[in-house]
């Protein structure tokens, strides 16, 4: 029979919802292996308490079915779900791709969930991302967070927390040793004949960009060379453009920037205005970020580790969600200069004595 809704005087006729075909439970998946629900339930969460026999019976059973394990109802009896928090500074940069598949990958061996979120380089935002996933994760990793450490201790105090790209005393860190890439890049700059390195900037928040920026200035000054540094608003393609004018004006012949689509970004306003890459200025990124070596020329660039860093953060994680305590919180991955075609030798006309 149809239901009746009347609403606003009218009378309106609604044909009943088609039904959904229920999910199975563990009653239809005791029917179907021949065992009590309760062996069941064991089987699915707690299989070592079965034997073996019984375990394939229940789980060829659930495959037969369709089953699928709900993490959160898990969670009501164990308290764990099963599931990660990954949090990014900006989803749309894609050196955090790697990231997320280093850190899905380690998560998805050890049969846990990774949950994604994005903070978009904003404190309040990053914020809330991590205070919405903190009741369905049983462990979070931030990638660059902007928060500050009393925040940062707040979270790791309630879950099992992990950091990449930050160093935050008493938590564990997963950062890439910046100073020996860096040290590369300068190196290399110094025997194409620069004597005037310029640094474009991250983030005012950035704590990465500052470590940058630390390095640059003992590279050049062991290499007696002059530094300069140069403010973007926006660590994007956009931002990269809008410096190029500031580079220029500066007088440095050679650039490192915060990270490779800045670097894309100052590479294609520089030629858009006849400069020429790398005989009148050499640019140099940073992080190898998938498509570096499609621009014209190839992106020159400092290889962060990013992959690794995921794999390492998710095996942090998950060892502290067992228990272990590591002796070394901070954990560091070597960098690398990647040669390309954006830096090299400085025109004669340019040769600075």
């Amino acid at each position: 029979m149809s239901e009746v809704e009347i609403a606003s005087g009218a009378t309106r006729i609604n044909k009943p919802a088609r039904s959904a075909k229920p999910s199975p439970t563990i009653y239809d998946i005791g029917k179907v292996a021949g065992v009590n629900p309760s062996t069941v339930s064991r089987a699915l969460s707690k299989p070592g308490r079965v034997s073996v026999k019984t375990r394939k019976l229940v789980e060829d059973a659930a495959a037969q079915l369709g089953y699928q394990v709900n993490p959160f109802a898990r969670a009501l009896p164990t308290g764990r779900t099963s599931t990660l928090g990954l949090i990014v500074a900006d989803i749309t940069n894609p050196i955090y791709l790697d990231i997320v598949r280093g850190t899905e990958s380690t998560a998805l061996g050890q049969d846990y969930t990774l949950m994604l979120a994005d903070s978009a380089e904003t404190t309040q935002t990053e914020l809330t991302a991590a205070r919405r996933m903190m009741p369905f994760v049983d462990g979070l990793i931030l990638v660059s967070p902007c928060m500050d450490d009393t925040r940062i201790h707040e979270l790791a105090g309630e879950k099992p927390l992990v950091v990449i790209n930050r160093e935050v005393n008493d938590v564990t860190c997963v950062v890439p040793e910046v100073n020996k890439g860096i040290g590369e890049a300068i190196r290399s700059l110094v025997v194409n004949g620069h004597r005037k390195i310029g640094y474009v900037a991250g983030p005012p928040q950035s704590w990465m960009s500052k470590r940058h920026w630390d390095g640059v200035q003992a590279a050049c000054d062991w290499s007696k060379l002059e530094s300069v540094r140069l403010e973007s608003d926006r660590p994007t393609v956009d931002g990269g453009r809008r410096v190029a004018r500031e580079v220029v004006s500066s007088g440095a012949t050679a650039v490192l920037t915060y990270n490779d689509i800045l670097a894309i970004g100052l590479m294609q306003e520089l030629q858009a205005a006849s400069v020429v890459v790398p005989d009148e200025i050499s640019i140099v990124g940073f992080d190898d970020m998938f498509g570096a070596d499609f621009t014209t020329p190839p992106l020159t660039t400092v290889r962060s580790p990013m992959l690794t860093c995921g794999k390492e953060a998710a095996r942090l994680v998950l060892n502290l969600l067992n228990g272990e305590v590591h002796s070394t919180p901070i954990l560091h991955v070597d960098t690398e200069l990647v040669l390309r075609g954006s830096s090299g030798r400085l025109s004669s006309g340019r040769l600075l004595t």
